[in-house]
């Protein structure tokens, strides 16, 4: 998660020339009033304060906040925190205001924070901001993640609201997988009931089988919600050869589905998340990228890219990750079709697209729903 995958990234998309091909902008940081539509102001306040040199002094928050191996303290932790947030929010923004059809944020994807909590590598979740920000202009915004980990975060925070529908693909094991959480039966609640969609997999699934699974959902739950704008996570931990992942994608493959939901033409908000091989998920959101301005680029990466020497040694944009060997595919086409199954019987709950005005909506986003009635009047 340090930012070298992210420098890795931009050299990357630097050196094929896709800078010149969109509008560049420079990331400010969310303030603590945007950082509060979602965190609580006790979280916030300790972000803030804590650093490596005086954990001591808040010894009693680090277990209430959820700090330990996977979410160590560091120096620079709250300008790491809010400058990915707030390139997310100005993202939406670029959006909302009709200056972008898709907007990226490779920094941003931290799925797994809650609203007084730190969780997987991640402390603020730009990836909810990011959505109340876009819920103030959209009446529905579809959430898609495929990292290799549930998007647990993003799906706690609109559990009863059906004015965000969640659909995460990842691999799910209780007790053996972080975060445990994702089955199929995990579908929301109140308002929200079954509108929190998750797909669990097995080790192992191979391109062919993910991306067929991945188009033959992702359409009859575009057709039935018919959301306004979408949000898309690209975990790049569900390639093979990543350290924590046990998915055997390619590159292609995980692009395959970045193409599949730019074709539906909606207002697009593109987001990293997880990634811990850097050279692979620098190959990868470089792919993406030219798959979101529809450039063709070579697998040959650019010679004169800096840091190429990492890239070795076959110097390629999409060398073989499939670990072969390593994870067997445990998905059979039956486990498959009955995962599709389930997610087609919880569309068929649902009466249509919801309108706006009927909307229960939960205490986090009281602020949206009176800029809205606010809006309305005007």
């Amino acid at each position: 998660m340090k930012p070298w995958r992210l420098t890795l990234t931009n050299q990357l998309v630097i050196g094929y020339g896709l800078h010149r091909r969109m509008d560049n902008y420079a990331t400010r940081p969310a303030n603590e009033d945007e950082l509060k539509d979602f965190h609580g102001d006790d979280y916030l306040e300790f972000l803030k304060r804590v650093t490596p040199h005086n954990t001591q002094e808040f010894a009693n928050d680090l277990s209430k906040f959820n700090i330990g191996d996977d979410c160590p303290i560091f120096d620079g932790i709250w300008d790491y925190c809010s400058l990915y947030a707030g390139a997310s929010l100005d993202a939406a923004k670029k959006l909302i205001n009709h200056q972008s059809d898709i907007a990226i944020n490779w920094s941003g994807g931290l799925h797994h924070a809650k609203k007084s909590e730190a969780s997987g590598f991640c402390y603020i979740n730009d990836i909810v901001l990011a959505i109340l920000q876009l819920l103030r202009y959209h009446p529905r915004v579809l959430y898609i993640d495929i990292d290799v980990h549930h998007g647990d975060g993003v799906e706690q925070a609109f559990f009863s609201t059906d004015r965000v529908m969640t659909l995460s693909l990842h691999k799910y094991d209780k007790d053996n997988f972080f975060p445990g959480t994702g089955n199929w039966d995990d579908i929301g609640g109140g308002a929200g009931k079954h509108y929190a969609l998750n797909v669990p997999l097995k080790d192992g699934i191979d391109d062919d089988s993910y991306v067929r699974l991945f188009k033959q959902i992702v359409e009859p739950v575009i057709e039935k919600y018919r959301p306004t704008a979408v949000v898309l996570q690209c975990g790049a931990d569900s390639l093979g050869s990543d350290k924590l992942g046990c998915f055997n994608l390619n590159i292609k493959a995980h692009g395959a589905c970045v193409e599949f939901v730019k074709g539906f033409g909606l207002p697009l908000l593109v987001l990293g998340g997880g990634g811990y091989t850097p050279r692979n998920v620098s190959r990868l959101w470089t792919y993406e990228t030219a798959i979101c301005l529809g450039a063709e680029i070579e697998d040959d990466l650019p010679a004169r890219t800096p840091y190429r020497e990492f890239f070795g040694p076959d110097y390629k944009l999409h060398p073989p990750l499939s670990k072969e060997g390593k994870y067997e595919n445990k998905n059979t086409k039956k486990y498959l079709e009955s995962m599709r199954v389930k997610i087609m019987e919880h569309l068929r709950f649902l009466d249509g697209a919801p309108s706006v005005q009927l909307q229960e909506i939960p205490p986090d986003l009281d602020n949206v729903r009176s800029e809205l009635v606010k809006q309305e009047e005007d």
